[in-house]
């Protein structure tokens, strides 16, 4: 469950990850694997990514970037995002709208996320077209409306590829009263980790494991816990 996970690693099927590194990554202690990329992901990438994992027993999020690539069985749990910053509205419901007509979706296996991206020059928040340049009290006036009027359980505070601002995170953390708090973004050190997690019920790592020094990871796991 969210509220239980400090750590979880973000896998993306698009990028290159050895048998003996992932299961690593697997047995280092974090709590729960999302599997999720913004560009670049297909189906046979996904199911090729689950029998890598599929001697793994911690939980396993999909986090769709698109419905077509939405595959139910090897999950626990579909995480869907909004953007509620994008400037592109089908990134908000548009998708989703699509998702809805064409693909069936199986709700009681779906949690909804409130996606804020904060980083300008990540593909998210060029794909999205996020408005990032918010102060602290519109972040956080964001996080306020995902919980209380369109009633995510989740509010995801996205960097992603830079370390963000801890401020930004206590402040949404002081917004927000019953929805759980993720972070993620440019986490590649224990002291990083442990200082957003101070805030954020669950920080989410990912990059890193894709550079050569899985030490680094490693130590953003004991930073969490």
């Amino acid at each position: 469950m969210p509220g239980q996970w400090n750590h979880i690693t973000k896998i993306d099927p698009d990028k290159e990850i050895s048998q003996e590194k992932l299961n690593r990554v697997v047995n280092s202690g974090t709590d729960a694997l999302m599997i999720s990329g913004t560009q670049g992901v297909t189906r046979e990438k996904l199911k090729k990514t689950l029998d890598m994992l599929k001697d793994c027993d911690l939980p396993k999020i999909l986090e769709p970037s698109d419905p077509s690539n939405v595959l139910y069985n090897g999950f626990d749990d579909i995480y869907v995002p909004s953007v509620i910053n994008a400037r592109d509205p089908r990134w908000i419901m548009g998708h989703h709208k699509d998702w809805a007509i064409n693909f069936n979706p199986k709700w009681g296996k779906i949690t909804k996320e409130a996606y804020i991206v904060l980083n300008p020059d990540s593909a998210v928040g060029m794909v999205t077209q996020s408005k990032t340049d918010l102060t602290t009290e519109e972040v956080a006036a964001y996080a306020t409306i995902a919980e209380k009027y369109y009633d995510f359980p989740i509010v995801y505070i996205e960097y992603s590829g830079t370390f963000g601002d801890p401020r930004v995170v206590k402040a949404v953390r002081e917004a927000l009263d019953d929805a759980f708090l993720f972070y993620g973004g440019g986490i590649k050190s224990e002291e990083q980790s442990r200082k957003m997690s101070r805030y954020a019920d669950s920080v989410v790592v990912g990059n890193v494991i894709y550079e050569d020094d899985l030490e680094v990871y490693l130590s953003t796991v004991e930073g969490a816990k």
